[in-house]
């Protein structure tokens, strides 16, 4: 029975449970799915290597909603861990709609990276977005309503556009089984870039990014923690699966890696930079599967590992101080150390994590991807790469601690984040350091034999420049704020290419609707008049008093009907003289 159980199914169904609980029933329940789903998971990859499934045809379709492997499992890993984690974190939530959404939510990512076939995908892919959107709109404030909207409308364009790219392959007689779309020879080119886009928004790629800047910042302190999670690194899996080896994604993961850094220098809202700054590293993510070499892509997966973990633990660190003090503006913070300093000892962890410093997670995983592009001769690349890395420790490594518990005092004085959430931050933050000191379990687990090690990491040149490169950018940031030049962290709105369908479409469309409604009015005015020009004429000419209504005496119409007739009788006799008939 364990066996044709598809994974994370068991976290859906047990989701709509939840509310028939109270209290620590409750909590246990929640604590209880995730284990019970990931220890079926562990079961069902015992099974068969290197790939289980289960299949069977439907409506002479033959689909494979469970396809178990060694590139899918790393991702399976993760999401049950990082569910178990945001349980712990969100233990306080009395909310079943959130619970309820949550814990289904992440269990439709975990079926949607083990869908071997690409209608089960997009069943798990629309289910994601239904589902997360519920966290942000529990924020129940006008913002999070409009920003969740928003939200729900892309994720589900996201899905109609990768159901338009399934019925293309369906009509051309393509397999629907859900592997490298690069190699299909039966796949239009519609149809791959319909795939692509679809992936593509998901995955927050530049110009579709948006969304969640957008989203993100306005769900509730735990909400955001679930999402940082899951919908993006669905993505980055779906991209890693279907179009490995796709030269046009190192270009635009290089792009990922920089442009959000300038943004979320200036911006104020701390956990709107913690969005940017997933931006910046599924940039590194999307550099390696362009690359699309076995060390790339373990570098891809181990990164999406680390990164699920230490995002996780800035998103929870600011939640709590969020749940605390009641704002994550970085102009209404500062020496919160005093009143939260186990949370703040988190927070520098994630933030050493996220920068890569030697001994923490990105240390160890982020170098992959950079050696990959190094050995495929991509030098520009490489040096963008590094410089995105630069601007990472200048954003988060630096910035949201620094802002949050040091800087100037802002005078707020609070508890201590609850202990649930010290217990789920302080886990978080283990696993983050293990994964830094001792990489071998995980780099054992990724999907391909690599020759690179735990001694490669920690070679000497490899640590020499890394702490070169932090501690130049560490006095950069200094003296970018010593001399002024750093932006203050101030109340402010900065302006992304969201701008064009939050602000200039509606003006577009008012303005079009508004002369489109003039121009109605003066067509309809003219018509109006128009009409009763006509109106006048016939009662002119038909009414009581018209020409035609008056009473002719007889004479005059015998007279008129004799020069009709004789009218006729001369056009006539000169036709029949012209076409001489007899």
């Amino acid at each position: 029975m364990i066996e044709q159980l598809p994974p994370g199914l068991l976290m859906i169904v047990g989701a709509l449970f939840v509310p028939l609980f109270r209290g620590r029933w409750q909590q246990l329940w929640m604590l209880l799915l995730p284990i019970a789903s990931g220890l079926c998971l562990i079961h069902q990859s015992a099974l068969a290597e290197p790939v289980f499934g289960i299949d069977f045809e439907f409506f002479t379709y033959q689909l494979l909603p469970v396809r178990i492997d060694r590139l899918s499992l790393v991702w399976g890993h993760i999401f049950h861990i990082a569910a178990f984690l945001s349980v712990i974190f969100s233990l306080h939530v009395k909310d079943p709609v959130q619970n309820v959404m949550a814990l289904a939510y992440a269990g439709a990512a975990v079926g949607g990276v083990f869908a071997g076939d690409l209608i089960t995908l997009f069943v798990y892919w629309e289910l994601t977005a239904i589902t997360s959107v519920f966290l942000v709109w529990a924020g129940r404030t006008e913002r999070s309503y409009r920003a969740g909207m928003r939200y729900l409308i892309i994720q589900v364009g996201s899905g109609v556009v990768l159901l338009a790219g399934i019925i293309l392959l369906v009509a051309n007689g393509g397999s629907l089984i859900f592997d490298n779309l690069l190699d299909r020879d039966n796949l239009s080119g519609l149809a791959k870039t319909l795939f692509f886009i679809a992936f593509g928004i998901k995955a927050a790629f530049p110009l579709l990014h948006n969304w969640l800047q957008d989203a993100y910042p306005e769900a509730t302190p735990t909400g955001a923690v679930w999402l940082s999670a899951f919908t993006t690194k669905m993505a980055i899996y779906a991209l890693a699966r279907g179009f490995a080896g796709a030269e046009c994604l190192i270009w635009i993961g290089a792009a990922m890696t920089v442009f959000p850094i300038f943004y979320a220098v200036i911006e104020n809202d701390l956990r709107r930079v913690l969005a940017y700054s997933l931006n910046n590293q599924l940039g590194f993510m999307v550099v390696g599967i362009g690359i699309g070499t076995d060390l790339s892509l373990n570098g891809t997966a181990s990164h999406a590992f680390a990164h699920i973990l230490y995002k996780g633990l800035l998103f929870m660190s600011m939640g709590a101080v969020l749940m605390r003090t009641g704002t994550a503006k970085g102009s209404e913070l500062g020496g919160l150390y005093k009143s939260m300093p186990w949370t703040a000892t988190f927070c520098i962890i994630g933030a050493a994590s996220i920068s890569a410093f030697p001994f923490f997670s990105g240390f160890v995983t982020k170098s992959l991807i950079m050696k990959a592009a190094a050995d495929e001769h991509y030098f520009v690349v490489w040096l963008v790469l590094l410089f995105a890395s630069a601007g990472v420790l200048h954003h988060s490594g630096i910035k949201i601690p620094f802002c949050t518990f040091f800087a100037h005092d802002s005078g707020k004085r609070v508890k201590e984040a609850p202990l649930h959430m010290l217990i789920a931050m302080g886990i978080t933050a283990a696993l983050c350091i293990l994964i830094g000191i001792y990489p071998q379990p995980l780099y054992a687990i990724l999907p391909f034999e690599m020759e690179y090690t735990v001694s490669d990491a920690y070679s000497r040149t490899h640590v020499i420049t890394q702490y070169q490169l932090l501690i130049w950018a560490a006095l950069a940031f200094t003296w970018l704020k010593r001399t002024g030049i750093e932006p203050p962290e101030q109340r402010s709105v900065n302006l992304d290419t969201d701008w064009f369908y939050r602000k200039l479409s509606p003006i577009v469309v008012e303005s079009l609707s508004s002369t489109i409604s003039q121009l109605s009015v003066a067509t309809l005015n003219f018509a109006q008049s128009q009409l009763d020009h006509f109106l006048s004429l016939v009662r002119k000419l038909y009414g009581p008093k018209g020409v035609f209504a008056r009473t002719w005496s007889t004479g005059d119409t015998v007279i008129w009907a004799a020069i009709m007739l004789g009218t006729y009788l001369l056009f006539y006799y000169q036709i029949v003289a012209r076409l001489q008939l007899p």
